[in-house]
């Protein structure tokens, strides 16, 4: 009998799957119609058919104007929605001429101090027409801030904006680390946002709660599909009891998934996770209208699948990656380009990341037809099997108080540890092949072109930021970060004073370190 086969998530696959498989299957109960609930088949009842998948690039890298210039060449050729990464500084709110900036501005991202520099970000680029999305988390209320801000100047209708914030502080703690606050204190930023954009800009996705950086940090396909329903859920319940209603919220969620390289755990991944969203927020929340039950999601390539050795193969994974988001209904989609192992990448690889995704819109014919794999034995058993295996986990995290608590103690970062241990293990054994790393080796590696930041445009940036400090009305200025300090002591929405303060030259830095003095910093749970 030959060795037992099992998926990332120790989910068993069997020889064969076929009838059996499938005993007690009801079609209407689990799968439904496209665009029907429980949505397992799609969000949309003609799906890629109506409209493809927005093909986002993500990019930053140095100062705003180099960033401009890599956003204009995407769309010149083909991207259909930018997508912003911004340095480490801007992630955790300082300002580049901080201590704590030094060597790291523009490194993995670009960098933004102020009103002045989003302008620049997306000078030429009509932001009413193209939908942004930005990977912003600990400043993502001042970052949309921003960037309401610029609109208002170059004329556009904001409350025609569309795009996403990240704002998912919670998977910060767990797994990526650039958090600023403590965790209650987050969420009532969050559920500001929330309250704020419902009116100001109704177009707009107030949160990305995404598992792609647990999925990242290791975890398996069915704890990403747990820890990030179960955040999920807790963003739900903290701005039920903030006063804002279900409906009206909901339908401006999104989702932030990882596309990993085992085909078909991910496209049953990816439809589990979707009922699962509709049961909950139809069954346990009682939200009355579909559209706040359909799970919207934004898909990645996973980078950490990326390989410095042989990085072209990356690019065959990366079309894997993305074929199964595609085949499991994704709304948008970035595909990485195959020297992120080495470094941010260059135009070329960038530009082949996008062609993967072209290729597969209009040669593959994937698009062609809904949900193509559904009545599959194999992808049906996997699809039940994730789902009860995530509601085991959502049960657990339950009876630990809810996840909030369930972070404070550590418990997912634990279980997430222990996947990532687990899994390094068996490429250790060779039990996991890596290819081109612990099997089909080379002798010799040769080298592949990079991108490299220009150690200048620090320097640069930092002179322009201490510049706008001489030049702003220092009266208006102070008078805008004090109101933000009385809104984050009294208990008001942040976000009007935030506005404000940007639009009064503020920078990034000052207006989370006014928020730093009334809800102090965060400290990480030690997990052993």
């Amino acid at each position: 009998m030959a060795d037992e086969i099992k998926t990332t998530s120790g989910i068993p696959v069997e020889l064969l799957y076929d009838a059996a498989s499938r005993d007690g299957f009801d079609p209407a109960e689990e799968l439904g119609k496209p665009g029907e609930y429980p949505f397992t088949r799609g969000i949309q009842p003609t799906m890629y058919r109506g409209r493809l998948w927005t093909m986002r690039q993500y990019a930053g890298m140095g100062d705003a104007e180099e960033s401009n210039k890599r956003y204009k060449f995407l769309l010149a050729n083909g991207t259909k929605g930018l997508s912003v990464a911004f340095d480490l500084p801007t992630q955790i709110g300082y300002d580049s001429d901080s201590p704590f900036a030094l060597g790291e501005v523009g490194k993995v991202g670009v960098a933004i101090d102020s009103i002045e520099d989003m302008e620049r970000l997306f000078a030429g680029i009509p932001l009413d027409t193209i939908s942004t999305s930005m990977t912003i988390n600990a400043t993502a209320s001042i970052l949309l801030a921003l960037y309401v801000a610029v609109a208002k100047r170059t004329g556009a209708e904001v409350k025609k904006l569309s795009g996403t914030i990240q704002n998912d502080l919670l998977k910060e703690y767990i797994a990526r680390g650039t958090y600023i606050y403590p965790i209650h204190d987050a969420m009532r930023i969050i559920t500001d946002i929330f309250a704020w954009s419902a009116v100001e800009v109704p177009e707009w996705n107030t949160i990305s709660i995404s598992g792609y950086h647990m999925r990242e940090a290791g975890s398996t396909a069915v704890q990403e599909v747990a820890f990030t329903l179960a955040n999920g859920m807790t963003y739900v319940q903290a701005a039920i009891d903030a006063g804002l209603d279900i409906d009206k919220f909901a339908p401006r969620l999104s989702f932030f998934f990882n596309a990993h390289n085992n085909f078909l755990e991910e496209v049953a991944k990816f439809r589990a996770a979707r009922r699962m969203w509709a049961r909950i927020m139809k069954e346990k929340f009682g939200a009355k209208s579909p559209r706040s039950w359909m799970l919207r999601f934004h898909t990645q390539t996973a980078g950490s699948t990326l390989t410095a050795q042989q990085p072209e193969n990356n690019i065959v994974r990366t079309a894997v990656q993305a074929m199964a988001a595609v085949m499991g209904g994704t709304q948008s989609l970035h595909t990485n380009g195959f020297d992120e192992a080495l470094a941010l990448p260059t135009e070329d690889a960038a530009r082949i990341a996008l062609r993967t995704q072209q290729i597969l819109a209009h040669e593959s014919g994937i698009a062609s037809t809904v949900d193509p794999l559904a009545g599959s034995y194999a992808i049906e058993s996997l699809t039940d099997e994730i789902e009860a295996r995530a509601n085991a986990y959502l049960e657990k995290v339950a009876g630990m108080g809810g996840m909030l608590k369930a972070i404070e103690r550590g418990y997912v970062q634990q279980e997430i540890q222990r996947a990532a241990y687990e899994y390094q293990r068996s490429v250790d054994a060779k039990q996991s092949i890596v290819v081109g790393v612990n099997e089909f080796a080379r002798d010799v590696e040769p080298g592949v072109p990079t991108q490299r930041i220009d150690e200048k445009l620090e320097r640069q940036q930092v002179e322009r930021l201490q510049a706008l400090r001489l030049r702003r009305d220092a009266g208006v200025h102070a008078e805008a970060l004090r109101v933000v300090e009385d809104a984050a002591r009294n208990g008001g929405n942040l976000m009007p004073a935030i506005l404000h303060a940007v639009e009064s030259y503020a920078t990034v830095g000052e207006i989370a370190t006014t928020m730093r003095t009334v809800f102090g910093e965060y400290k990480e749970t030690v997990v052993i």
